[in-house]
Parts: structure tokens; C-alpha cells; sequence
């Protein structure tokens, strides 16, 4: 891009964040949709901003040769917000980019299996953050945010805070996951996170008969 390029691309730049943030984006959200503009911008190698809808079929026809459809749904989202509250413009998306509609089942571990696997963990902090993941159905990055006033053993519940979506929600706290806690809570006496040292990594294939 020449001056003049980069100072108008800066410029719609800095509103598509604002226009972000003033819908009450999350952080991952605003920075997902930011790259998708900053990433057609460096394709073109000029602002994006009179792109038509033959430029945005070459870019995701490219974009289909070296990037996974999350990405490119990440970025058909960006661009569209980026059209439509910064540029003012409506484009027909279904047309120039669709992600093929994918159901799967998940996979899921038997109580055997998970039984296995907590087992075979040596350290306590890792069991037990483990068995509270299973337990109480809760997502890795929830688990890692636990907090000690967050458990309510009285109502035998959890306050979960900021979780999918940035919402909270109360989740039930099963017998056996506040023994575990409790006894963590005893031998690690956290202050405020639980499992402030636990640095999720992909476990070791554990051979399941």
C-alpha cells in the first residue's frame, strides 16, 4: 500500500475495532475479526475497501488451499461485520463463500476409561483438576479460572464465571468433586485459584483393554 492507502486503512481499521467493542465483542472475537480484514488487506496489498464480489471469490477460493474452514468462517464473519459496520455495505456471503454443513458425533470416554486415566496421574494438582473437569462438566479454560470463593458447599454448587459465550452459570458440585477439592484445598492451600499452576498440555496416549 502506498500513504494514502495505509492512512485509510488504518483509519477503517481503528472503526471496525471500536464498532467491535461497542457491540460488546469479546477479546477473541474482536481479534479474530480484526486479522480477517488485516489478512485480505495484506492479499490485495491495498485497503480493502472497494473490494467487489469477484476480488472476495479469488481471495476465498485462495483461502480454501492453505486454511481449515473454521478459519475461513472466522474470517467470512470479520469481513462481513467489517462491510456492514464500517463500510456500510451488504455483500450476499451464502454466494461467495458457504462451509459445507458438518454433523459428528464427539468422542466420548467410558467412566472406566476417565477412571483410568485419573489414576494414572501422579501428581494431585493435575487428578485432581482432571476429575473436576469430569465431574462437574466443565470446559478446560472454566477449570483453570476456579476460584476458591466460587465453590459453594453449602448449596453444592460452582459459580462459573465468564465461561462460553462470556456468560455465567451455576453448575452443580457432586459429592465427590468437593471431597477431591477439599482435600487439594488442604495439602495446596490456594489463595485464590485453584489450579493457578496447572499448564494444560495434551496428555500421553494411555492404552485403554
Amino acid at each position: 500500500m502506498n500513504n494514502a492507502q495505509q492512512k485509510k486503512f488504518d483509519l477503517l481499521y481503528e472503526k471496525h475495532v471500536n464498532a467491535l467493542k461497542r457491540q460488546g465483542k469479546s477479546r477473541a472475537t474482536i481479534e479474530a475479526c480484526s486479522r480477517a480484514v488485516r489478512r485480505i488487506a495484506e492479499y490485495f496489498d491495498r485497503c480493502p475497501d472497494r473490494l467487489k464480489a469477484d476480488d472476495l471469490k479469488v481471495y476465498f477460493n485462495d483461502l480454501l488451499n492453505t486454511h481449515s474452514w473454521s478459519t475461513i468462517k472466522l474470517d467470512r464473519n470479520g469481513l462481513q461485520f467489517f462491510y456492514k459496520h464500517v463500510l456500510e455495505k451488504q455483500w450476499e456471503w451464502v454466494d461467495i463463500i458457504k462451509p459445507p454443513a458438518k454433523k459428528t458425533l464427539p468422542d466420548i470416554l467410558s467412566h472406566d476409561e476417565i477412571e483410568l486415566i485419573i489414576n494414572a496421574t501422579r501428581e494431585i494438582r493435575y487428578r485432581t483438576y482432571i476429575l473436576t473437569l469430569y465431574n462437574m462438566g466443565l470446559r478446560l479454560g472454566e477449570a483453570l479460572n476456579l476460584c476458591v470463593g466460587d465453590i459453594d458447599a453449602r448449596h453444592h454448587r460452582v459459580h462459573i464465571r465468564a465461561g462460553k459465550g462470556n456468560k455465567d452459570r451455576f453448575v452443580m458440585l457432586p459429592t465427590l468433586a468437593l471431597y477431591a477439592l477439599r482435600k487439594y484445598w488442604a495439602t495446596h492451600c490456594p489463595r485464590r485459584l485453584f489450579f493457578l499452576r496447572v499448564r494444560w498440555r495434551q496428555p500421553a496416549t494411555v492404552p485403554v483393554s
